[in-house]
């Protein structure tokens, strides 16, 4: 059996197609029922290629020449595999292999041209021990795009199989264990998606960096998608949570704009069929997808991954390739194979690399994985020169293919100027554990080869190229046995890079979400800057166009950014609660953002000046407010994250509260509707004093010990001063805390505590247990000594069994 059609394969063909061909006629059979578009085409079975190798006479030869392999020399490797390839490229097809391919592809012509004059098609090779759960073997086979006409077709198809050949292809099958003639071949012909007009990406049914289970995770780029693949662009990036997506909202939390700057394209210049042209900057600063472009390639995420899921019996994340075709403007799915990485975690061990301390700052880039790697940089811009790589140096170099997999593998770390999550250097790095930094832009201009340098994917989101050595240490916690107080053990948490591998630590939600961090990071204009922009100077305009790419609506880009930042915090712990603080900058951090300075007074002591509740309802402030209403509004509403609740910081009257509410109902967020709480600070002692009167008010409190201790003692908390004598361990400090806990309980209102003390004293958390607090927020280092500690406190109490 030579050829099948994509059409009329089954789970039953895969010993005559194998790897990701097999899982298009599955996804051809199952999936296109349920709206998920695949490009038609058929596949040249590994049947087909193991009667080539046998009519052809050339396997014995093939056995020969690899006889002596070592590849660990890699001239020895090189000179091995460029003759077992050149040996296939020599060979001919047996007529009736060369007569099926053809006659299959002017079939698949005449399904789009009724002369069935020649189409263009895409042929990708496909091995059979392709895309294992626990090996990707990624871009070891070759694909060609836009091939047109006999001759094309089968020099291509025997391209396909000279590349099962390909020196890393033969590298990573040693490296595998995997015997080179037990595995086979298929060839998939696919017609082509014009995705040359329009744009294409990768995505993951799984966050791959963290392992995080509950988001889709989509790149996309302008053109053919091997520059996605291969790392050859920055590309757009989107996060989808899937949970609430499955309930019919929309809940894409996070949108970030690539660089993209070049494009595949078609072309017939010599013997090309593709070439890179430049993207212009009014493309690059546009978002390659529209929202519900986004949406939907989320839901065909949900729809494969639970195809796979199903037929394997558990949870089987899956890597996809999409591609939107410039013509019909129609969105393609053309591959699916499983995750290796994430998937194949031990989530039992938590395993946290922290770094000692910091240096000079070389390059940084978007860090993949979370280790911490050094050695001395080996900066290699073309890949005939891997030879001059030592095992343990950190490789440096522009983008990294398959070709680099043989250096790859005994690098300590990866540094690459170009590339985006999902591109070649950061799928293999992830396989092989190691640390590296992905679109640095200049990483080998900055680093030079012989430097000693430190390479940190430890810090979330971006990751640092560090001047020299720097000391670093592994932490190991085994979370089967970790007891499991009545105490609610939550987290303090800001920056949403961080969220999905904080969520694996043991938690019961987060007790403080901070406004104030994506505030600073993603947004750093100040709100009526952005409401009043066509006010503002062109210098001030300048930087809100800067850091608003992709966003004519300056207001829009607030309230998105906010709501997404927020988004991502509330579905990292989905169902869990999520209190978030609504926002509180003092005067003179407000006025630090771009704009600010017109809008904010200049107070001798902001600590206690114009902040938290007192601006939400004031005419300086409430327009500001209202976009963090919309925000909010937009998280629950749009997103489906009903588990956020908010929090009104430094209320100092009862009426304020309520003045506070009215202005949250004006912009359409109402306590009680759609089960939303309003918690406010416990920080200043009115709070604690009228406790009862802020119980009507309110739905709970949380304790903010930092502000409460400088109040109660009469400090500034930011003078050095005074500083010896600020500790939250005060007696006087401990009875406030005791007396509103008390309070709370009778007027049957939840209470927790946010503050700094609960982290940084066991003593102060025993304590808290003892007055039988609800819940303590901790910041995350903390969470397991701490949750040791109340749980031991507990114990004392009678509370569990000795």
């Amino acid at each position: 059996m030579f050829i099948l059609w994509f059409d009329q394969l089954g789970i039953e063909d895969v010993s005559y197609v194998g790897g990701k061909n097999a899982s298009l006629g599955e996804m051809y059979i199952n999936l296109t029922g349920r709206g998920v578009r695949i490009p038609n085409g058929f596949a040249v079975t590994a049947y087909a290629y193991r009667y080539f190798l046998e009519k052809a006479g050339i396997k014995e030869q093939i056995r020969d020449i690899l006889k002596d392999l070592n590849t660990g020399d890699m001239q020895n490797l090189a000179e091995r595999g460029q003759r077992v390839r050149d040996t296939i490229l020599r060979a001919e097809f047996p007529q009736e292999l060369k007569s099926a391919i053809l006659a299959a592809y002017r079939d698949l012509c005449g399904a789009y041209n009724k002369d069935r004059s020649d189409t263009d098609v895409a042929v990708r090779s496909s091995a059979t021990a392709e895309d294992l759960p626990d090996a990707s073997f990624a871009g070891q086979q070759e694909t060609y795009l836009n091939i047109r006409g006999d001759f094309q077709i089968l020099e291509a198809c025997k391209k396909c199989i000279a590349s099962l050949f390909t020196n890393r292809a033969i590298s990573y099958r040693v490296d595998k264990g995997f015997d080179h003639f037990s595995i086979a071949l298929s060839i998939g012909v696919q017609k082509m998606v014009r995705s040359d007009l329009a744009c294409s990406g990768v995505m993951f049914s799984i966050d791959t960096e963290s392992g995080f289970k509950d988001v889709a995770f989509v790149t996309g780029a302008y053109g053919l998608g091997e520059n996605v693949v291969q790392g050859a662009v920055n590309p757009d990036e989107y996060y989808v949570y899937k949970p609430t997506l499955k309930q019919g909202f929309k809940p894409i939390i996070s949108k970030k704009i690539g660089t993209k700057e070049q494009k595949m394209i078609y072309t017939h210049e010599g013997n090309k069929s593709t070439k890179n042209v430049p993207v212009s900057s009014a493309e690059r600063n546009k978002f390659v997808l529209n929202d519900e472009e986004i949406l939907t390639l989320a839901r065909w995420a949900c729809q494969i991954e639970d195809h796979y899921s199903g037929k394997a019996g558990k949870f089987k994340p899956m890597d996809m390739e999409w591609a939107k075709d410039g013509v019909t403007g129609q969105l393609f799915i053309v591959q699916a194979r499983p995750e290796t990485v994430m998937s194949q975690k031990n989530r039992n061990i938590l395993e946290t690399y922290v770094l000692k301390q910091k240096g000079k700052v070389l390059v940084e880039g978007k860090s993949v994985g979370e280790r911490i790697g050094t050695g001395e940089a080996n900066v290699i811009k073309n890949v005939h020169d891997i030879g001059l790589f030592k095992k343990g140096q950190v490789l440096v170099t522009e983008m990294t293919d398959p070709d680099w997999e043989p250096i790859m593998k005994i690098a300590s770390a990866i540094v690459t100027n170009r590339g985006g999550r999902t591109c070649h250097a950061a799928i293999i790095s992830r396989e092989l554990g190691i640390p590296c930094v992905v679109g640095t832009i200049d990483g080998t201009e900055k680093i030079k080869t012989g430097q000693q340098i430190t390479i940190s994917c430890a810090e979330g989101d971006m990751g640092f190229v560090y001047e020299g050595i720097l000391p670093f240490e592994v932490q190991k916690v085994n979370l089967e046995h970790l007891p499991k107080p009545k105490t609610k053990i939550m987290m303090n948490c800001g920056n949403p890079e961080e969220v999905f591998d904080l969520s694996f630590i043991p938690n019961d939600g987060v007790g403080l979400a901070r406004e104030e961090f994506i505030i600073m990071s993603y947004i750093k204009a100040h709100p009526l800057a952005l409401l009043h922009y066509h006010e503002q100077t062109p210098e001030v305009k300048k930087q809100i166009d800067d850091i608003s790419i992709g966003y004519d609506d300056k207001v829009q880009f607030f309230v998105d950014k906010l709501a997404q930042g927020v988004g991502m915090i509330a579905a990292a712990f989905y169902p869990k609660d999520v209190i978030l603080r609504f926002s509180d900058f003092k005067t003179n951090e407000y006025a630090n953002l771009v704009g600010g300075k017109n809008y904010e007074p200049k107070e001798d002591n902001p600590m206690i000046g114009w902040r938290g509740a007192s601006r939400y309802y004031s005419p300086g402030y409430k327009e500001g407010f209202a976009l963090e209403c919309r925000a909010i509004l937009k998280v629950r509403n749009e997103f489906g994250l009903t588990n956020l609740k908010v929090m009104v910081p430094f209320c100092r009257t009862v009426a304020e509260g309520k003045q506070v509410l009215a202005e949250m109902e004006k912009n359409g967020l109402r306590k009680g509707e759609n089960g939303l709480q309003v918690y406010v600070m416990c920080e200043i002692p009115a709070n604690v004093i009228l406790s009862d009167q802020f119980s009507e008010v309110f739905d709970g409190f949380s304790i903010g010990s930092n502000d409460l201790t400088q109040l109660m003692l009469g400090l500034d908390r930011d003078s050095e001063i005074v500083a010896h004598i600020y500790d939250e361990r005060n007696d006087a400090v401990k009875r406030m805390i005791k007396k509103v806990i008390a309070d709370a309980k009778q007027y049957h209102r939840k209470i927790g505590l946010c503050g700094q003390a609960v982290s940084d004293y066991l003593e102060f958390a025993e304590f808290l247990v003892e007055c039988q607090i609800d819940s303590v927020s901790l910041n995350p280092d903390t969470v397991i000594k701490t949750t040791l500690k109340i749980y031991e406190t507990e114990k004392k109490l009678g509370w569990h069994p000795q």
